[in-house]
């Protein structure tokens, strides 16, 4: 398969935007102006509502899970409750041990998030609907999410609490050990669709609807993304750095207030995201399980009717919230499923288990491609 440039839907929605105010009357000077601020804030606010709805879901399902009814006073369902955790975070007071090392112990947090958010430019919810289609949109993210581990490192040592240091050391060690079976995962992916592009990997999925995911075609693959991204989530069972009955909370002791809400935020953006490539990489992204072309066939309509492309763009985020919010609902299910492992356990299984079967997957992918080319992309 040979992959056609994608013209850059940021530039698009950015020539979009300054035509219409152009309209109105004001400058195109002005207009890009007011453009550069639009994308990370939409960004932001698509993060924040992501996790204010995340531990909502988290609560909820957790409770079910438990036969126990969960958050229910505040809002409807408990629906103000994550509202309710962020303000009293926001107010609450923002401590720094005398022993610590202030600098490092601020930048930590920051180092946590700030990555994360970023990755979320390259993440595509339609065809024209993502901030940025770099033509190395998986690549950036690998490279920005090898970041993250540095800001907990830097958190742990800076507290100067052994606990926190252990905590640290743990969160660099696990991060450093499913990195690389994550990366050797998505690059079987990569290697089938031609490209680093998100967009091109999604576009790639779409020809016969659920029978073309790359679920069908990298199994393995597809499980070893999909621990490897709790790993580095930190969730349940994987969630060594931080485990309560041996290290208090991990490199997060230390912190209150704001700076352990960086964390919070962090976590649970993180989730999403891994949710978010797994739907995009794996799952179609905004791709229906029955192709819209045959959808427009059936029933007589024009494929390039302006009413049809509006439907199937709203479609196509619902679709991709879907699919990454199902697997949401999963990694929550397995929280109160599987036991914690030992950390020795969790490194033999990056080390020993993973990465050679990442491996071994990587090399089966490159052979299959060269002796089936129509099938796994050539």
């Amino acid at each position: 398969m040979v992959t056609t440039p994608v013209l850059s839907s940021g530039l698009d929605l950015q020539a979009s935007f300054v035509e219409a105010l152009a309209g109105m009357g004001v400058a195109p000077g002005v207009a890009r102006l007011l453009w550069l601020p639009l994308p990370m804030v939409t960004v932001l606010v698509a993060a924040v509502v992501g996790v204010l709805v995340n531990v909502w879901l988290e609560r909820k399902i957790s409770a079910a899970v438990q036969q126990r009814i969960g958050p229910e006073y505040a809002g409807p369902l408990g629906v103000l409750q994550p509202m309710a955790d962020g303000l009293k975070l926001v107010f609450k007071e923002d401590i720094i041990p005398a022993r610590a090392d202030g600098l490092l112990f601020t930048l930590g947090p920051v180092l946590v998030l700030v990555p994360v958010i970023l990755s979320w430019l390259v993440v595509p919810f339609g065809q024209n609907l993502l901030i940025s289609n770099v033509g190395v949109g998986i690549f950036l993210w690998i490279a920005l999410s090898s970041i993250q581990p540095i800001g907990l490192l830097m958190s742990g040592y800076s507290s100067n609490n052994k606990y926190s240091l252990l905590g640290g050391l743990r969160a660099a060690a696990q991060s450093i050990s499913y990195e690389i079976p994550l990366a050797l995962a998505v690059l079987a992916v990569v290697m089938m669709s031609n490209s680093l592009s998100t967009v091109d990997i999604v576009d790639q999925q779409s020809g016969a609807g659920i029978f073309s995911w790359n679920i069908w075609r990298q199994p393995v693959g597809f499980v070893i993304f999909w621990i490897c991204a709790l790993a580095e989530c930190e969730r349940l069972p994987f969630d060594l750095p931080e485990a309560e009955e041996e290290l208090v909370a991990g490199y997060q002791t230390e912190y209150s207030g704001m700076k352990f809400a960086l964390f919070y935020l962090g976590s649970y953006i993180n989730l999403v995201l891994s949710a978010l490539l797994v739907a995009v990489l794996y799952l179609g992204g905004w791709s229906f399980p029955v192709p819209v072309e045959w959808i427009a066939g059936w029933f007589h309509i024009p494929i390039d009717a302006p009413a049809l492309q509006v439907v199937t763009g709203t479609l196509g985020i619902v679709m991709t919230v879907l699919k990454a919010y199902l697997l949401v609902f999963f990694a929550i299910l397995l929280r109160w499923t599987v036991p914690r492992v030992r950390i020795d356990q969790l490194l033999d299984l990056g080390w020993k288990f993973l990465l050679p079967i990442a491996l071994v997957n990587l090399l089966v992918t490159a052979a299959l491609k060269l002796a089936f080319p129509a099938v796994f992309g050539g």
